[in-house]
């Protein structure tokens, strides 16, 4: 056996491997494009059978059978053709270019009872290579359109297609040229066929280690697009983004739906609006693959769905791909991918759907988790909230209604002994002041409340900072502290003056609260470039490092402040902070522990009046 005769039978084994991997295909799957593979390498498996039984038996070679062989080489480019027309718009005009060729080509053999001229024959051989290039081209079209595993097989299908095509162009020049050159394409075909042979095999019947091998880079994509989902704003957000990347990876439109166990639906959020937004138990295709929990491929969704066939149509849907979303034992919902031609590898498809709605299950759990700790936290945040709200307020309540009410015993045990003995001045004036603070606590309550619900700021006008500075320094009730109000000339902007005093005060009285006595409390107030700034600096005993962060947050208290020695509920700055955001401004402190704090506030003028 010569070299060249073992590359010819190496080249006809892998074909008629390919058909029998191919046919056996159909008969798993039946559909029109493993029906068109199956025929066109049966066309060829045929030619190459009969011409092995001839050969090796030394059997005749009938006419009949040998004009059939000799009809089905011919039509290969035709079926061909078939081929890429199921998953790629073939013009109207080739499919009917290739129509007549094959036509012209039959009548050809059949007329000149296969003794073809050779101009004849030359025209077929063009024909013959011309519709193979065009063939190979709509491949590798297709390619770029695809992703993953469908890409690389169409691309090999691509290049069988092509040396294919080559082989024939010189197997065809071969009775055109001298007998001295005659041996010369015959060797060349022989190696395009083997190679033709080979990327076919590679592209029609790639072994499953191949593909998992080409879908490998794709999941890695696709995984490390979906490593950050779990942690974005909503669920929503993450079924967007599931749909982009699935659709990226599988080359086609996709959508998700989720199981709402409350409505027993799957709710989409479908982009491409084939879907409506909510599919209860029916015979919609995504519902049915989500109660079987199996996934499906629909070749032909208009009649796999008739009601949606007019939407299938209008969307340019023609074949689904389905698969269930689930976690363990519990039902997600389902992964639904379009294309506008029936998939060429729907079984790889088929399986990178599966292996992508796997995965958004695994990122739809975690966002679960993630909610539910979430939930978990907040709730135990709220809990705390509350415990330290009621410790606070009991606290704080406790001191003032127990001054007011031993005085107000006294007075009423002093009237009854005496009830002729002049008025108690300062019992009474102690009253007074102690219920103007329980009355300033109960304030700050509420205050804390209208905040939460965005109703603290209310009615804005005129006002200058500095003058109001000033009429917060000008009150007696710092105990000997003096309040310095610094500023070069008045700056006027537009405020609810109640508040702005209200954050003015509470950070003076502050400052005077935590500042030595004969200590100075100091308030910059200067205007630049359309900006307030007030500034309220003390020489107290500062803030811990480790409590800055969360200074203004509402309860918090410095963990250097002695609750016997410093009265307060920790809601002074929590409010502050709310007053200055809501007029579009911003606060922060700078501080260090044991040498007094800074208080910046800056705050817009736009709309000075």
């Amino acid at each position: 056996m010569t070299a060249l005769e073992l590359v010819s039978l190496l080249t006809q084994a892998i074909y008629v491997l390919i058909f029998v991997l191919v046919g056996w295909g159909v008969v798993r799957r039946h559909t029109r494009t493993s029906v068109d593979i199956a025929l066109f390498f049966g066309a060829i498996s045929v030619a190459i059978v009969e011409s092995r039984l001839v050969t090796t038996l030394g059997l005749e070679q009938g006419e009949i059978v040998t004009d059939i062989v000799a009809l089905l080489i011919i039509a290969m480019p035709y079926l061909l053709l078939r081929l890429v027309d199921d998953f790629s718009d073939v013009p109207l005009i080739i499919n009917r270019i290739a129509e007549g060729g094959l036509f012209l080509s039959a009548v050809a053999f059949i007329a000149t009872e296969g003794t073809v001229p050779p101009p004849i024959l030359l025209a077929v051989v063009i024909y013959f290579a011309a519709l193979s290039t065009y063939c190979a081209v709509a491949f590798v079209r297709a390619a770029r359109r695809a992703a993953g595993v469908t890409r690389r097989r169409l691309q090999a299908v691509a290049l069988g297609t092509l040396l294919l095509g080559l082989a024939i162009f010189f197997a065809g020049l071969a009775p055109l040229l001298p007998s001295a050159m005659a041996g010369l394409p015959n060797g060349l075909t022989q190696a395009l066929a083997l190679a033709s042979a080979i990327a076919y095999f590679v592209g029609f019947t790639s072994p499953h280690v191949l593909r998992r091998a080409w879908q490998e880079p794709e999941l890695r994509a696709f995984l490390r697009r979906a490593a950050s989902l779990p942690r974005m704003p909503d669920t929503p957000s993450i079924v967007r983004a599931l749909q982009d990347g699935a659709g990226s990876t599988l080359g086609a439109r996709a959508a998700i739906g989720l199981f709402d166990p409350e409505t027993n639906t799957l709710r989409f959020q479908d982009p491409h609006g084939v879907l409506p937004s909510e599919i209860g138990r029916s015979d919609y295709l995504a519902w049915r693959v989500f109660e079987t929990q199996h996934a499906e491929y629909y070749p032909d969704a208009a009649r796999a769905h008739p009601a949606l066939a007019s939407a299938y149509r209008t969307h340019g849907v023609r074949s689904l791909l389905i698969a269930p979303i689930s976690a363990a034992n519990q039902r997600l919902g389902a992964l639904e991918a379009y294309t506008d031609h029936q998939p060429v590898f729907s079984e790889d498809d088929l399986d990178l759907v599966r292996l992508l709605a796997d995965q958004a299950a695994v990122i739809l759990e975690s966002r679960a988790l993630i909610d539910e700790a979430a939930r978990v936290q907040a709730h135990e945040e709220a809990a705390r909230l509350k415990e330290d709200f009621i410790s606070a307020a009991a606290h704080d309540l406790k001191t003032p209604l127990t001054t007011l009410v031993a005085q107000a015993q006294f007075l009423e045990r002093r009237a009854e002994t005496q009830p002729l003995a002049p008025a108690d001045l300062p019992g009474l004036k102690r009253i007074v002041r102690e219920g103007r603070r329980l009355s300033a606590l109960v304030l700050e309550l509420l205050d804390a409340s209208r905040l939460e619900q965005g109703k603290l700021v209310g009615e804005r006008e005129p006002v200058d900072l500095v003058e109001l500075a000033r009429d917060v320094a000008r009150r007696d009730s710092y105990e000997g502290r003096r309040i310095t109000v610094v500023a070069e000339a008045p700056v006027v902007g537009s405020y609810d003056p109640r508040r702005i005093g209200q954050v003015v005060e509470n950070l003076v009285e502050n400052a005077v609260k935590y500042s030595p006595d004969g200590s100075e409390v100091r308030v910059d107030i200067a205007q630049r470039n359309g900006e307030a700034f007030i500034d309220v600096t003390d020489e107290g005993i500062g803030i811990p490092a480790g409590d800055l962060p969360q200074i203004f947050e509402r309860f918090h208290r410095a963990s250097n402040v002695d609750d016997r020695r410093f009265a307060g509920m920790g809601l002074g700055l929590f409010l502050c902070k709310g007053i200055v955001e809501q007029h579009g401004g911003r606060i922060w402190v700078e501080s260090r522990e044991g040498t007094g704090s800074t208080f910046h506030v800056v705050l817009p003028l736009e709309g000075a009046r």
